[in-house]
C-alpha cells in the first residue's frame, strides 16, 4: 500500500462520551509517526458542505490542539445523524426528496485532499458507512462509538459504560422522591432497539421491572408484579422502559419518520406510565433521560478504552490493515471486519447472565 503520510478523522451519528478522547489519541500516534492528522466537522459535512463553516470544513489536529480534551464530552469536530451520504436527501426538480448515493463523491473529495486513510469514529450507520468507502478504494479503520453498545465483533463500545453509569445514579435519586409519594416512577432510557442501557441500569439501580425491545412485554402482568410488591410492604415501584420496547403486538413509539436518517423514537415511558397508572391505580409519573445519558464526562472505563481505540486505530493503519473496526477483545484490542460489525444489531441474549440475574432478583421483564 502507498505509505501515509496524511490522515483524516470524523465523527458521525449521536455524540458519546469518549469521543474527544479517541481523536486525541489518533491525533498524538498519527503525530509520532510522521502523519499529519485532519478532522473533517459533522460527519462529511466539511468535505460536502465546506461553506456551511466559517472556520473550515477541516481542520488539523496538530497535539496542541488536542491537549486536554480527554474529559471533555462530546466532540471538538462536531457531528450529525442526518444527511446519511448513502442515502442522501436530495431535492428533485418536482419538490420531491429522494436518496442518492454520494460514497463515489467523499472518496474524490479524500483523493482531492490528498487524504491517504480515514479513522471513522462512529455506530451501526457510520460504519457501515465507512464500510461502503473502503469497498471503493478508500484506506479505512473504523473505531466503534455508540452508548447503545449495539456494535456486533466488541465486547463493548466506548460511551455505553458513562451512560450507564450517569443513568444509575438518576435512578439513585428517584428512589427516594419516589419512596416519599408512594408513587410509580417510569424512566425511559436511549439504547434504540437494543436493551443493553435498560437491562445495566435497571438491575444496577434497583429496577422493580425492566422492559426490552427483545422481550415483548404484557403490562398486565407488570402490573401484577408490581401489585405483588406493594401487597408485600413496598409502596413505590421503578421501572426502567428501553425506547425502543415494544409491547406483544406492538411495535415501537416512534415520533418521527426521516429522509436519509434513522427514526425518532420517543413516547415509550408516556405510554406505559399512563396504562400503568391505570392498572395499578397508583400516582404515576414519566422521567425521559434522553440526551442526558449522551452528555458529560467520560468514565474512567471510557476513557481508558478511548484512548486504547484511538491508538490502535493508526497502529492499524502503520500495518497495513483496511476495512476493519478496532474491538475490544480483553485484555487486548483487535481487528474485526468492518462487514461482521454491521452485518446485524447485537441486542440482549436472552439467556444472558444479566438476564437471568435480573429473573433471579425478582426483576419483571414484562413476559
Amino acid at each position: 500500500m502507498k505509505q501515509i503520510r496524511k490522515i483524516a478523522v470524523n465523527t458521525g451519528g449521536g455524540d458519546a462520551p469518549g469521543l474527544n478522547a479517541v481523536i486525541r489519541a489518533v491525533a498524538i500516534t498519527a503525530h509520532a509517526k510522521g502523519w499529519e492528522c485532519w478532522g473533517i466537522r459533522e460527519g462529511y459535512n466539511g468535505l460536502f458542505l465546506p461553506e456551511r463553516f466559517p472556520q473550515g470544513g477541516l481542520i488539523r489536529l496538530t497535539p496542541e490542539v488536542v491537549q486536554g480534551i480527554t474529559n471533555l464530552g462530546g466532540t471538538i469536530l462536531g457531528t450529525t445523524n442526518v444527511g446519511n451520504p448513502l442515502k442522501y436527501p436530495t431535492k428533485q426538480p418536482d419538490g420531491t426528496v429522494v436518496e442518492v448515493d454520494r460514497s463515489e463523491e467523499i472518496v474524490s473529495l479524500f483523493r482531492q485532499q490528498e487524504f491517504d486513510a480515514l479513522v471513522a469514529l462512529g455506530g451501526d450507520g457510520s460504519l457501515t458507512i465507512a464500510n461502503a468507502l473502503a469497498k471503493k478504494g478508500l484506506r479505512v479503520v473504523g473505531v466503534p462509538k455508540t452508548i447503545d453498545n449495539d456494535l456486533d465483533g466488541t465486547v463493548i463500545t466506548f460511551g455505553f459504560d458513562t451512560a450507564v453509569s450517569f443513568a444509575t445514579e438518576c435512578l439513585d435519586r428517584l428512589h427516594t422522591t419516589a419512596a416519599s409519594h408512594r408513587r410509580l416512577m417510569v424512566v425511559e432510557v436511549m439504547g434504540r432497539y437494543a436493551g443493553w442501557i435498560a437491562l445495566n441500569t435497571g438491575i444496577s439501580g434497583g429496577a422493580d421491572a425492566i422492559l426490552l425491545p427483545e422481550i415483548p412485554y404484557d403490562l398486565e402482568k407488570v402490573a401484577a408484579h408490581l401489585n405483588a410488591r406493594q401487597a408485600e410492604g413496598k409502596s413505590y415501584a421503578i421501572v426502567v422502559v428501553a425506547e425502543g420496547a415494544v409491547s406483544k403486538g406492538g411495535t415501537s413509539a416512534v415520533i418521527e419518520k426521516r429522509v436519509g436518517a434513522a427514526d425518532r423514537l420517543g413516547g415509550a415511558a408516556e405510554n406505559v406510565s399512563h396504562a400503568l397508572a391505570e392498572l395499578t391505580k397508583k400516582e404515576t409519573r414519566h422521567v425521559v433521560l434522553g440526551h442526558l445519558l449522551r452528555g458529560g464526562s467520560p468514565t474512567t472505563f471510557d476513557r481508558l478504552i478511548s484512548l486504547r481505540f484511538g491508538a490502535a486505530a493508526v497502529r492499524a493503519l502503520a500495518e497495513g490493515q483496511s476495512g476493519v473496526m478496532v474491538a475490544l477483545d480483553p485484555p487486548t484490542v483487535r481487528y474485526v471486519p468492518l462487514a461482521q460489525a454491521t452485518h446485524r444489531m447485537k441486542v440482549v441474549p436472552l439467556d444472558c447472565d444479566s438476564i437471568l440475574s435480573a429473573r433471579e432478583l425478582g426483576i419483571c421483564l414484562g413476559d
